[in-house]
Protein backbone atom coordinates (compact mmCIF):
# COMPACT_ATOMS: atom_id res chain seq x y z
CA UNK A 1 0.00 0.00 0.00
CA UNK A 2 1.18 3.45 -1.22
CA UNK A 3 1.44 6.14 0.97
CA UNK A 4 -1.09 7.80 -0.68
CA UNK A 5 -3.52 5.17 -1.03
CA UNK A 6 -2.66 4.85 3.31
CA UNK A 7 -3.62 8.53 3.96
CA UNK A 8 -6.73 8.29 1.72
CA UNK A 9 -7.64 4.77 3.44
CA UNK A 10 -7.33 6.68 6.93
CA UNK A 11 -9.71 9.63 6.08
CA UNK A 12 -12.35 6.94 4.99
CA UNK A 13 -11.87 5.15 8.20
CA UNK A 14 -13.07 8.74 10.32
CA UNK A 15 -15.74 9.32 8.45
CA UNK A 16 -16.94 5.64 9.81
CA UNK A 17 -14.89 5.45 13.16
CA UNK A 18 -15.95 8.55 14.95
CA UNK A 19 -19.01 9.03 14.58
CA UNK A 20 -20.04 7.05 17.89
CA UNK A 21 -17.17 8.75 19.77
CA UNK A 22 -18.36 10.36 22.97
CA UNK A 23 -15.70 12.83 23.49
CA UNK A 24 -12.97 12.77 21.45
CA UNK A 25 -9.89 13.64 23.78
CA UNK A 26 -7.95 12.08 26.59
CA UNK A 27 -4.94 13.49 28.07
CA UNK A 28 -1.63 12.09 27.14
CA UNK A 29 -0.74 11.18 31.02
CA UNK A 30 3.29 10.19 30.38
CA UNK A 31 3.62 13.74 29.19
CA UNK A 32 1.60 15.43 31.84
CA UNK A 33 3.40 14.15 34.74
CA UNK A 34 6.64 12.97 33.10
CA UNK A 35 8.18 13.24 29.77
CA UNK A 36 7.07 12.59 26.24
CA UNK A 37 8.63 9.44 25.33
CA UNK A 38 5.76 6.91 24.47
CA UNK A 39 7.51 6.95 20.94
CA UNK A 40 10.11 4.98 20.13
CA UNK A 41 13.03 7.18 18.73
CA UNK A 42 15.49 6.42 16.47
CA UNK A 43 18.74 8.08 15.31
CA UNK A 44 16.15 9.15 12.35
CA UNK A 45 13.05 11.69 12.86
CA UNK A 46 9.71 9.56 14.06
CA UNK A 47 6.70 11.46 13.56
CA UNK A 48 2.73 10.13 13.78
CA UNK A 49 -0.36 12.14 13.49
CA UNK A 50 -3.57 11.31 14.36
CA UNK A 51 -7.30 12.86 14.01
CA UNK A 52 -10.73 12.40 15.80
CA UNK A 53 -13.70 13.61 14.73
CA UNK A 54 -17.22 13.04 15.35
CA UNK A 55 -20.51 15.10 13.92
CA UNK A 56 -24.57 14.78 14.15
CA UNK A 57 -27.47 16.37 12.65
CA UNK A 58 -31.13 16.33 13.22
CA UNK A 59 -32.62 17.23 16.78
CA UNK A 60 -28.95 17.85 17.88
CA UNK A 61 -26.09 19.26 15.81
CA UNK A 62 -22.20 18.33 17.41
CA UNK A 63 -19.17 18.92 16.00
CA UNK A 64 -16.26 17.65 17.82
CA UNK A 65 -12.40 17.54 16.32
CA UNK A 66 -9.23 16.62 17.70
CA UNK A 67 -5.82 16.63 16.45
CA UNK A 68 -2.42 15.08 17.91
CA UNK A 69 1.30 15.67 16.34
CA UNK A 70 4.43 13.29 18.00
CA UNK A 71 7.39 13.58 17.12
CA UNK A 72 11.22 11.84 18.61
CA UNK A 73 14.19 10.96 17.52
CA UNK A 74 17.50 9.83 19.47
CA UNK A 75 21.21 11.09 19.10
CA UNK A 76 23.62 11.30 21.29
CA UNK A 77 24.03 12.21 24.92
CA UNK A 78 26.57 12.36 28.02
CA UNK A 79 29.22 9.95 27.86
CA UNK A 80 28.03 8.34 24.49
CA UNK A 81 24.52 7.32 26.14
CA UNK A 82 21.56 7.99 23.97
CA UNK A 83 20.08 10.43 24.88
CA UNK A 84 15.95 10.77 23.26
CA UNK A 85 13.97 14.07 22.56
CA UNK A 86 10.41 14.15 21.82
CA UNK A 87 7.61 16.36 21.46
CA UNK A 88 3.69 16.45 20.88
CA UNK A 89 1.33 19.27 20.49
CA UNK A 90 -2.64 18.62 20.66
CA UNK A 91 -5.94 20.27 20.32
CA UNK A 92 -9.68 19.58 21.15
CA UNK A 93 -12.56 21.54 19.71
CA UNK A 94 -16.41 20.78 20.51
CA UNK A 95 -19.46 22.52 19.36
CA UNK A 96 -23.12 22.02 20.37
CA UNK A 97 -25.82 22.88 18.40
CA UNK A 98 -23.95 26.09 17.37
CA UNK A 99 -22.72 26.96 21.00
CA UNK A 100 -18.31 26.19 21.86
CA UNK A 101 -18.66 23.92 24.85
CA UNK A 102 -14.78 22.73 24.76
CA UNK A 103 -11.57 24.26 23.25
CA UNK A 104 -8.35 23.31 24.48
CA UNK A 105 -4.56 23.22 23.32
CA UNK A 106 -1.65 21.40 24.35
CA UNK A 107 2.46 21.19 24.17
CA UNK A 108 5.01 18.76 25.79
CA UNK A 109 8.88 18.90 25.28
CA UNK A 110 10.59 15.71 26.66
CA UNK A 111 14.60 14.73 27.00
CA UNK A 112 15.38 11.09 27.96
CA UNK A 113 18.93 10.28 28.77
CA UNK A 114 20.03 6.86 29.44
CA UNK A 115 21.71 6.15 32.60
CA UNK A 116 23.11 2.20 33.51
CA UNK A 117 21.44 -0.72 33.90
CA UNK A 118 17.51 0.46 32.77
CA UNK A 119 18.29 3.65 34.91
CA UNK A 120 17.36 6.75 32.63
CA UNK A 121 17.09 10.92 33.54
CA UNK A 122 14.51 12.46 32.23
CA UNK A 123 13.18 16.72 31.70
CA UNK A 124 10.54 17.81 30.65
CA UNK A 125 8.22 21.35 29.60
CA UNK A 126 4.66 20.96 29.43
CA UNK A 127 1.46 23.98 28.57
CA UNK A 128 -2.07 23.47 28.68
CA UNK A 129 -4.60 26.62 27.21
CA UNK A 130 -8.47 26.03 28.00
CA UNK A 131 -9.54 29.33 29.42
CA UNK A 132 -12.95 28.92 29.03
CA UNK A 133 -14.07 25.32 30.01
CA UNK A 134 -10.96 24.88 32.56
CA UNK A 135 -10.09 28.39 33.19
CA UNK A 136 -6.42 27.84 32.59
CA UNK A 137 -5.16 31.07 30.28
CA UNK A 138 -1.88 29.22 30.71
CA UNK A 139 -0.82 26.19 32.55
CA UNK A 140 2.67 25.08 32.37
CA UNK A 141 5.08 22.83 34.42
CA UNK A 142 8.94 22.28 33.89
CA UNK A 143 10.19 18.89 35.54
CA UNK A 144 13.16 16.78 36.13
CA UNK A 145 13.40 12.98 37.40
CA UNK A 146 14.37 9.64 36.85
CA UNK A 147 12.64 6.44 35.50
CA UNK A 148 13.09 2.65 34.84
CA UNK A 149 12.05 -0.29 32.98
CA UNK A 150 10.74 -2.60 36.15
CA UNK A 151 9.53 -5.81 33.96
CA UNK A 152 9.78 -6.59 30.57
CA UNK A 153 9.40 -10.57 29.34
CA UNK A 154 8.52 -9.60 25.52
CA UNK A 155 4.74 -10.14 26.34
CA UNK A 156 4.17 -8.44 29.44
CA UNK A 157 6.50 -4.48 30.42
CA UNK A 158 6.19 -2.39 33.72
CA UNK A 159 7.55 1.09 33.87
CA UNK A 160 7.47 3.58 36.01
CA UNK A 161 8.97 7.39 36.74
CA UNK A 162 9.54 9.51 39.69
CA UNK A 163 10.34 13.56 39.73
CA UNK A 164 9.48 16.80 41.25
CA UNK A 165 7.94 19.65 38.70
CA UNK A 166 7.94 23.49 39.18
CA UNK A 167 3.94 24.46 38.36
CA UNK A 168 2.43 27.61 36.91
CA UNK A 169 -0.88 28.55 36.87
CA UNK A 170 -2.77 31.57 35.15
CA UNK A 171 -6.13 31.58 35.11
CA UNK A 172 -8.52 33.42 33.06
CA UNK A 173 -10.39 34.63 36.05
CA UNK A 174 -9.66 36.90 39.15
CA UNK A 175 -8.44 34.08 40.84
CA UNK A 176 -4.51 34.89 41.97
CA UNK A 177 -1.97 32.95 39.93
CA UNK A 178 -0.33 29.89 41.42
CA UNK A 179 3.35 28.68 41.78
CA UNK A 180 4.27 25.96 43.49
CA UNK A 181 5.98 22.69 43.68
CA UNK A 182 5.17 19.23 42.67
CA UNK A 183 6.39 15.53 43.30
CA UNK A 184 5.13 13.76 40.21
CA UNK A 185 4.94 9.85 39.33
CA UNK A 186 4.14 7.90 36.44
CA UNK A 187 2.93 4.24 36.06
CA UNK A 188 2.82 1.98 32.78
CA UNK A 189 1.71 -1.26 32.02
CA UNK A 190 1.68 -2.38 28.56
CA UNK A 191 0.25 -6.12 27.14
CA UNK A 192 0.97 -7.33 23.79
CA UNK A 193 -2.01 -9.29 22.97
CA UNK A 194 -0.80 -9.84 19.47
CA UNK A 195 1.49 -8.53 16.86
CA UNK A 196 -1.02 -5.69 16.12
CA UNK A 197 -2.55 -5.69 19.58
CA UNK A 198 -1.69 -3.68 22.46
CA UNK A 199 -3.55 -3.40 25.83
CA UNK A 200 -2.30 -0.62 28.08
CA UNK A 201 -2.71 0.80 31.36
CA UNK A 202 -1.26 4.27 32.53
CA UNK A 203 -1.22 6.11 35.74
CA UNK A 204 0.12 10.04 36.57
CA UNK A 205 -0.36 11.60 40.32
CA UNK A 206 0.63 14.78 41.46
CA UNK A 207 0.80 16.12 44.96
CA UNK A 208 1.40 20.05 46.01
CA UNK A 209 4.73 19.91 48.24
CA UNK A 210 3.18 22.63 50.50
CA UNK A 211 0.01 20.99 50.97
CA UNK A 212 0.73 17.03 50.19
CA UNK A 213 -2.79 15.79 51.98
CA UNK A 214 -5.11 18.59 50.39
CA UNK A 215 -3.82 19.72 46.74
CA UNK A 216 -3.69 16.50 44.38
CA UNK A 217 -4.04 14.67 40.92
CA UNK A 218 -4.42 11.71 39.57
CA UNK A 219 -5.39 10.40 35.71
CA UNK A 220 -5.79 6.87 34.63
CA UNK A 221 -6.00 5.34 30.79
CA UNK A 222 -7.09 2.33 29.81
CA UNK A 223 -6.65 1.55 26.23
CA UNK A 224 -6.17 -0.45 22.88
CA UNK A 225 -4.14 0.12 19.78
CA UNK A 226 -4.24 -2.36 16.99
CA UNK A 227 -3.08 -2.41 13.46
CA UNK A 228 -5.05 -2.11 10.87
CA UNK A 229 -2.58 -1.62 7.90
CA UNK A 230 0.75 -0.96 7.25
CA UNK A 231 2.00 2.73 9.26
CA UNK A 232 -2.12 2.99 10.37
CA UNK A 233 -3.38 2.19 13.43
CA UNK A 234 -6.93 2.70 15.48
CA UNK A 235 -6.51 3.65 19.36
CA UNK A 236 -9.54 3.19 21.95
CA UNK A 237 -9.27 5.19 24.97
CA UNK A 238 -11.48 5.48 28.27
CA UNK A 239 -9.81 7.85 30.73
CA UNK A 240 -10.77 8.97 34.45
CA UNK A 241 -9.18 12.26 35.82
CA UNK A 242 -9.68 13.53 39.60
CA UNK A 243 -8.27 16.68 41.21
CA UNK A 244 -9.19 17.11 44.77
CA UNK A 245 -8.79 21.08 44.44
CA UNK A 246 -10.20 22.20 41.11
CA UNK A 247 -10.34 25.38 39.57
CA UNK A 248 -13.13 27.40 41.33
CA UNK A 249 -16.49 26.09 39.84
CA UNK A 250 -15.18 22.97 38.32
CA UNK A 251 -15.95 19.42 39.29
CA UNK A 252 -13.37 17.21 41.05
CA UNK A 253 -13.90 14.36 38.25
CA UNK A 254 -14.02 14.03 34.75
CA UNK A 255 -14.45 11.19 32.45
CA UNK A 256 -13.67 10.82 28.41
CA UNK A 257 -13.76 8.48 25.96
CA UNK A 258 -11.66 7.98 22.46
CA UNK A 259 -11.44 6.57 19.21
CA UNK A 260 -8.56 7.55 17.25
CA UNK A 261 -7.17 6.76 14.09
CA UNK A 262 -3.34 7.31 13.72
CA UNK A 263 -0.48 7.48 10.80
CA UNK A 264 3.14 6.80 10.86
CA UNK A 265 5.92 8.02 9.14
Amino acid sequence: MTKISQITAAFLLLGVSFATADEVKVKDVEATYTNKSSIKADKELKQHIAFGFANTTGNTKTLNLNGKYDASFTTIGYNTQPLKVAFNAAFFYDKNNKVLSNEEYTANLGVEHYIFDGWLGYGSVNWLRNPDFRNYNNKFAVGIGVGKELYNDGQHSFVAKLGTAYNFEDFADDQENRKFGSLNQYLEYNNKLNKTSLLFVKLGAQENLEDFSNDYEFTTVVGLNFAVAENLSVNIQEEFSYDNLPATGFKKTDTKSIIQLGYSF
